[in-house]
Order: structure tokens, then sequence, then C-alpha cells
């Protein structure tokens, strides 16, 4: 991607006023620039929610993870996101007046494929929506309880339950059940009320 073609792209993300479009037009650039140097990058945390939920749920910035090992050096962070005209660094910078944090390698415990979304400037790649879940539960009561993490938890299960998300619950059972989790009574509860809100029942609870 040329120079020329950056900024082009950045005038558009600047302009976008709608939250999760400017979030899918930035995640899609940054993938196809880091793509061209070698390096696969992911959606993750709050970001991944909002895009999975088309807006439903909104986190204000973008959350970045490479999806092998092999990262970009320091360096080669700064000289990249430079080409986006960012401001900061070495894992966050300003870019078109949203936040970007590049967080290293990626961490899943999933065994259900990473999501795709095909982005205006190339493919986005999003961290499994079972995993996003249950790390949502465990943050919303560990280390103490946290409203704002239940109320994303609740945004992605109902997204789910209505049939708008494939979720794959018994992967979600599975990761919710796993020691570095053990969160599955707190995920079938939640599961339950939201289920209950939208008077449907609950796949992790059926009986």
């Amino acid at each position: 991607m040329d120079r020329k073609k950056i900024r082009a792209v950045l005038s558009d993300v600047s302009k976008e006023t709608d939250p999760t479009l400017k979030a899918v037009m930035l995640a899609s650039l940054c993938s196809a620039l880091f793509r061209e140097r070698g390096f696969d990058l992911v959606v993750v945390g709050g970001s991944a929610i909002e895009l999975l939920t088309e807006g439903a749920y909104t986190s204000g910035d973008l959350d970045l993870c490479c999806l092998s090992s092999a990262s970009p050096s320091l360096r080669e962070r700064q000289e990249l996101m430079g080409q986006l005209g960012g401001i900061g660094g070495p894992r966050s910078w300003r870019v078109a007046g949203m936040f970007v944090d590049l967080l290293g390698a990626l961490e899943t415990l999933a065994r259900t494929p990473l999501r795709k979304l095909a982005g205006p400037y190339g493919l986005i790649q999003i961290v499994q929506p079972e995993e996003l879940l249950v790390e949502r539960v465990l943050i919303s009561v560990c280390p103490q309880t946290h409203p704002p993490a239940r109320e994303c938890a609740k945004k992605l299960i109902a997204v789910a339950l209505r049939g708008a998300l494939q979720m794959d619950w018994k992967e979600v059972r599975r990761l919710a059940e796993r020691p570095e989790y053990r969160i599955l009574p707190q995920c079938k509860k939640l599961v339950k009320q939201v289920a209950n809100e939208l008077r449907t029942s609950s796949p992790l609870d059926p009986d």
C-alpha cells in the first residue's frame, strides 16, 4: 500500500463519524499494512466484541495482537504506525482520532477458529467469541465486581442468543471449566439471566 493510498484511506477514516465503522476501517487498514510486512493481526478485547456485535457494544479504541509469537520489533512498530500518521508508541498510538493498541502475541485457549470479516481494505481477523465471553465474565467478578465487563458480556450473549452471532456453547462450557478460568457457574448464571430477559432457553443450562 503506497503512501498516496494510505493518506486517502486515513482521510476517509478521520471523517467517519460512526465509531464502529471507523473501527472496522482502521482494523482493516492496520491489518493490510502489517500483513505486507509479514505480520498477521487479530482484533481482541472490547474492540473484538464491538465488531462481532456490530456496535451493540462500543469500546472507543482498537486492540490488536499478533497471531504468532513473531511480533514486530519496537522499531518496526514505530515505522509501521508512522506510515499511518500514528502519534505515540511503542504499544499505543493515536491514529485518525482513535487509539490503537498493539498488545503482543495472541493468547487464546479456544479451539474454535478465528472469525474473519471482510474489511474495506482487506481481511480482518477477530479472536473467538467463545473466549471473549468467558474472559469478560471472569473480569466481571474477579478480582472484584466490575459492572462494565458484566454489561459487555450481556450484550455479547444477547447478540448470540438472538442468532446474529454464531456461538459454540459447548466450547464456552469447556473454556469456562478450564483451570485458567474456573468460571462456569457465573457463566451459566449470566447466560440464564439474559435468556430469561429474551424469553428463551439458556444453551448452557437448558433444563
